[in-house]
């Protein structure tokens, strides 16, 4: 079943704060997160995903995001997803927003 992704919501909330306000807004991965049209992404693949059936699927943009990152630090399956787990820089660059 196919996962809508939600974009990252320009609200403030009371007890956390955004990941965006923390990071460096001139990094290399955000101005990249950025520029990149997302959405081609999700047309292109949502047609491979049942709507109303199965388990939920992850976030087409972590999947495509890992797939990126992977090839741009030239990371292994396991160290991109620690990599995922303890940068917030990937987190922003994959649509986590807090």
């Amino acid at each position: 079943m196919l996962t809508k992704f939600s974009p990252i919501s320009t609200q403030s909330n009371l007890f956390h704060s955004e990941l965006f306000s923390q990071l460096d807004a001139k990094d290399p991965l955000i101005q990249l997160a950025n520029t990149i049209n997302w959405t081609v992404f999700d047309d292109a693949f949502e047609q491979h995903y049942s709507q109303n059936n199965g388990r939920p699927s992850k976030p087409i943009r972590l999947m495509v995001g890992l797939l990126l990152l992977k090839q741009l630090e030239n990371l292994s399956d396991e160290r991109v997803v620690l990599q995922f787990k303890r940068n917030p820089y990937y987190q922003y660059f994959c649509g986590h927003s807090n």
